[in-house]
Order: structure tokens, then C-alpha cells, then sequence
């Protein structure tokens, strides 16, 4: 194949970057930086998107944040593009601060109590709507009776609370990440049509100048 890697990757390399990718973080918020500022968008849209997908990754939509970043965009009229970088906001070193105060905040709003300093806990209530989910699967082809008690526990115990504790943080982030990245926006706009005027001035003169050589000449 054309695009194939000459060195294909291990599976613990691609596990490792993406928790690290290539070039570090630092890098990586450069670049995703860099390609909202170049969007052919108005400010107010591109950071409106950008908001979008800010508070898209305080959801537990897991799988689901580019979509779900995308009908988000389109609500508050905001770039999609813009949205999908957004995005980028929640990554493995943003997740486990996120997925804590949404856990402990929904907790309290709702008068429930589950303690979202266990990890094992945590991940135990992972594991078991997984397990759940795939024997629900597998029974659609066999003769076996589904089963939805750790599903039915996960929804109580973590999906609902990360989705009603994320609301509150999720819309103070996506706020200040408006507020934030709106004159940034603007100004490199700015600065760049003034950049293409200069050029495109120079272009003319030097063009304005040839052509009165060649009169000159003639």
C-alpha cells in the first residue's frame, strides 16, 4: 500500500501516544492553535465553535464528542471545524480533573454519594458496563438472557451525574474559552490581511515597475 508505514507502530506505541503524541502536548496545542487561527471564518464564529467543543468535553458522550461537537457548532452558529478542535480540549491529561469535579458535582446536585476517589471503583464500574454490553451482544445470537444490572448501576452511579455535573463547568469553560480566543482570532485576521495588502502592494509596484522598463525601452 501507498500509505503504509515503513515502521508500523506497536500497539503499546499507539497506546503510548495518546496519552504522549509525538512532539509532546506542548506541540500539539500549537498546532490545534494554529489551525483555528488560520480557519476562513469571522472571529466570532470560529471561537463560538470553539466554545462548543470546549463544553462538548465536559459530556461522558464518549466516542461521540466529534458528532456531538458538530450539532453543538450548529446550535450557537458556530464554525464546526472550529467545534471539532475544540474538542481537543479534553485529552488523557484533562480527563481524569474533568471527569472528577463532573463526577463531584453531579453527585452533590443530585443528593447521591459514590466515591470517585476509588480507582478501582471507577474502572470496576467501566468494566462491568462493558462486560454487560457485550453479553447483551452475544445473546442477540444465542439463546442467553440479557443482562442490565451493571449497566443500570453505571448509568446511576456515572454516566447521569458526569452529564448533569458537567453542565455547570463545561459552560464556564466553553465561556471563557469564547472570551479568550475571540480578539486572539481577530487580531491574527487582521494582521494577516494586513500582511497580504503589503504584498500585494509590493507585487504591484514591482510589476508597475517592469512595465516601465519595457516603456522605456520601446
Amino acid at each position: 500500500m501507498v500509505f503504509k508505514r515503513r515502521n508500523p507502530r506497536t500497539y503499546l506505541q499507539i497506546i503510548a501516544q495518546a496519552f504522549w503524541p509525538r512532539g509532546g502536548w506542548t506541540r500539539a496545542f500549537h498546532y490545534v492553535k494554529h489551525r483555528i487561527r488560520r480557519l476562513p471564518d469571522n472571529p466570532k464564529s470560529i471561537a463560538r465553535g470553539v466554545a462548543a467543543g470546549v463544553f462538548v468535553s465536559f459530556t461522558p458522550l464518549f466516542g461521540l464528542h466529534f458528532f456531538t461537537a458538530y450539532v453543538a457548532a450548529r446550535m450557537v452558529r458556530g464554525n464546526a471545524l472550529a467545534a471539532l478542535l475544540g474538542t481537543f480540549f479534553g485529552n488523557p491529561l484533562t480527563f481524569p480533573i474533568i471527569a472528577f469535579s463532573s463526577l463531584k458535582i453531579g453527585h452533590f446536585i443530585l443528593g447521591t454519594h459514590f466515591d470517585v476517589t476509588g480507582h478501582s471503583t471507577l474502572v470496576s464500574e467501566f468494566v462491568g458496563a462493558g462486560q454487560d454490553l457485550k453479553h447483551n451482544f452475544l445473546a442477540l445470537f444465542t439463546e442467553d438472557v440479557s443482562q442490565w444490572g451493571n449497566l443500570i448501576g453505571f448509568f446511576q452511579r456515572v454516566f447521569l451525574p458526569y452529564l448533569v455535573g458537567g453542565i455547570a463547568p463545561g459552560l464556564l469553560s466553553g465561556f471563557i474559552s469564547y472570551w479568550l480566543s475571540e480578539p486572539v482570532i481577530a487580531a491574527y485576521q487582521k494582521r494577516r490581511r494586513k500582511r497580504l495588502k503589503e504584498r500585494l502592494e509590493k507585487l504591484r509596484a514591482k510589476l508597475h515597475a517592469r512595465a516601465e522598463e519595457r516603456r522605456e525601452k520601446g
